[in-house]
């Protein structure tokens, strides 16, 4: 069934475990993670990153999102991950998304504001729950050191009044984890995870999960993350299993990166204790 993001978010806030957030890039992605969902008889998040429109369009994942999330037997959040503008976010309501994240946290503080408050303020005409970000979580596909490349972490009292500005529904803060793959295990801010999870009262998210090691992430979901974002790992653990596979024959191909993806998502099922989601 396809629903909003509201009630698994702060169930999971209450009960302090995490729901993933899977980005699909095509039809083998979403029908991979919808499976493994229904497997475990667990909620999840499927999104699409506008990053992804030479690989998929916005229309498209809105029509591969929307049929096969009704069609499922478990809760299906279909989500804009990283909305960049506001018109793509508000064409992404419009199509049918149930879950939209505008991202302005590359703006300045009172700006970011304001275009969060915008979009909340037409998102929940439609009953369609926002998420922004404060804070910037960058990119880190080539450092071998423990740096996180161009990440801004959040502050506290930003969040005290950028929750009571634009009464956003849930939050993604940097405290060190960053997007792409890391040669190195990232160093996170666990402290400032606390401070901002006692701040507020809406479910926080991190961005970047992938690479970021099962302690970590586990540490996360017990310390206030509600949500956790993961694409590159399921890219990664499909490559090398198609490699070792050895198989030419494109249909194979797919398969194999299918049971991949499954693989990947019930095993953040188990480390994010989605499992306890009952």
């Amino acid at each position: 069934m396809l629903i909003n993001s509201r009630e698994i978010l702060n169930k999971c806030r209450d009960l302090k475990i995490a729901i993933p957030s899977a980005n699909f890039i095509d039809l083998n992605s979403i029908r991979a993670y919808i499976r493994a969902a229904e497997d475990y008889k667990l909620p999840l998040i499927v999104a699409y990153a506008q990053s992804h429109k030479n690989l998929i369009s916005l229309e498209e994942a809105a029509i591969i999102g929307k049929f096969y999330a009704e069609k499922s037997k478990v809760p299906i959040v279909l989500h804009l991950d990283h909305g960049e503008d506001i018109e793509t976010v508000f064409k992404a309501i419009d199509l049918g998304f149930t879950s939209v994240m505008i991202d302005a946290s590359n703006k300045a503080f009172r700006e970011n504001i304001l275009i969060t408050k915008k979009v909340v303020d037409y998102a929940h005409k439609y009953n369609v729950t926002v998420e922004s970000e404060l804070g910037h979580v960058g990119a880190n596909d080539t450092s071998e050191s423990n740096e996180i490349n161009e990440s801004i972490y959040t502050e506290v009292e930003d969040v005290i009044e950028f929750v009571s500005s634009t009464k956003v529904d849930s939050l993604a803060v940097s405290i060190g984890t960053a997007h792409g793959l890391y040669k190195g295990i990232p160093k996170l801010n666990f402290e400032r995870l606390k401070e901002i999870s006692n701040s507020v009262d809406i479910p926080l998210v991190l961005h970047g999960g992938s690479s970021t090691g099962d302690k970590n992430l586990n540490k996360c979901v017990k310390n206030g993350i509600s949500k956790i974002n993961i694409y590159t790992d399921f890219i990664t653990a499909a490559h090398k299993d198609i490699l070792n596979s050895k198989t030419n024959n494109y249909a194979e191909m797919n398969q194999v990166a299918e049971s991949s993806f499954i693989n990947v998502l019930k095993h953040y099922y188990h480390v994010f204790d989605t499992i306890m989601f009952k």
